[in-house]
């Protein structure tokens, strides 16, 4: 009997050797996966950088298709299902580590614009896994949280909810979380346009980590020169093409990495492996998760004197310890035509939970906010 043959994006960590024993694996670079590539696959394991559309699939005996990614918009879901092609993403995969680029950014940036968090007001637009964990980081920093889900809202009510009019023009950070669609009742492609600039409050500072197309580009630099104190980036228009003069001027400009903790990356692969294996009825790795994830560069011990210190100064110190974001930047500004290669191969960055911290004259208020945030007080 033909073993089931499996082509899989590169760069998906912590696959290689695991299913290779019991099925063929083909590994290959994800934008350079062609037709030819596919003909012969059951399945794809996939990240961003392959369209999955009929343009690729149509000859192949594809029958299963699994991004490690929360964001699908590089699947033709439409296509696939009605050509009897079963698609599955991993939505929540790396919530946890968007939380901590959110986390860090919105203190860095403070501490750049020597701004006073729990003075703010956060707009969180898109409240699903990552969204919902976003809000509760801002919760814990102190800062007032408004949502916006319109889809939610209709399901929920309108009590958890406000309008984006409204959370535009009272909200001092605005980050974005909604995944990238052009059709239907609540479009976001280019949600983030000239109009929704216009609605911000003066000097506010705008963040974007779900998909480029979100922001519309042109708007964005606009808006950079006129109306916004600063503006985050980590996803971009035409990738990795990506605007010079955005990357340039940004606060914090990434590539495309807010969701690239390791843990993020072993829960995305795990999905990967554990629906190839419940589609195809094989019982060989049902339950399966990475042995065992590297450690960080830095220590996984913090100590922090809080004697004399605000609550925001003593979370950068733990936020920043474990995620030094501006290190992210700094590489993406220096050489941006390595963009996909700084992508490819990123440095092993361990999500708040993997670190353990030491407080010597803590108030409430700083260990309960550094608790909510995911860190280990010992």
């Amino acid at each position: 009997m033909k073993r089931l043959k499996v082509v899989a994006d590169d760069k998906i960590p912590f696959l290689k050797g695991v299913l290779d024993p019991y099925v063929e694996v083909v590994y290959l670079p994800g934008s350079k996966i062609t037709p030819s590539d596919v003909a012969d696959a059951d399945a794809i394991f996939t990240r961003t950088r392959t369209s999955c559309n009929e343009a690729l699939l149509k000859n192949s005996r594809v029958k299963l298709i699994v991004t490690a990614t929360i964001g699908y918009d590089h699947i033709d879901t439409v296509w696939c299902e009605a050509n009897g092609i079963t698609w599955v993403n991993a939505p929540g995969c790396n919530s946890s580590s968007v939380q901590q680029y959110i986390t860090a950014a919105l203190l860095v940036a403070a501490g750049e614009k020597n701004l006073q968090l729990a003075d703010m007001t956060l707009g969180v637009i898109g409240v699903g896994n990552v969204g919902s964990k976003v809000a509760k980081a801002g919760a814990a920093l102190g800062m007032r949280v408004l949502l916006n889900d319109p889809p939610r809202s209709e399901k929920e009510g309108d009590h958890l909810f406000t309008s984006l009019d409204n959370l535009l023009t009272q909200s001092d950070i605005v980050t974005c979380h909604t995944p990238l669609t052009k059709h239907g009742t609540y479009p976001t492609y280019h949600l983030s346009s000239t109009d929704f600039f216009s609605q911000m409050k003066d000097n506010a500072i705008y963040i974007n980590t779900s998909r480029g197309s979100v922001t519309d580009t042109a708007a964005l630099k606009q808006a950079a020169q006129t109306k916004l104190s600063g503006y985050i980036i980590d996803v971009w228009e035409n990738e990795p093409d990506i605007d010079m003069w955005l990357l340039e001027h940004a606060l914090i400009s990434t590539p495309h990495i807010a969701g690239y903790s390791s843990d993020g990356k072993a829960n995305g692969t795990a999905v990967c492996v554990r629906e190839f294996c419940r589609f195809f009825g094989l019982n060989i790795l049902p339950e399966w998760y990475p042995v065992s994830i590297p450690p960080p560069p830095m220590s996984t011990e913090i100590q922090i004197d809080c004697t004399g210190k605000t609550a925001q100064h003593v979370y950068y110190e733990a936020v920043t310890h474990s995620y030094p974001i501006w290190e992210d930047s700094q590489r993406l500004k220096q050489n941006p035509e390595k963009f996909e290669y700084f992508r490819g191969s990123y440095w092993i960055r361990r999500e708040f939970v993997n670190f353990f911290v030491s407080l010597k004259n803590p108030t409430e208020e700083i260990i309960n906010g550094l608790v909510l945030l995911g860190f280990i007080i010992i």
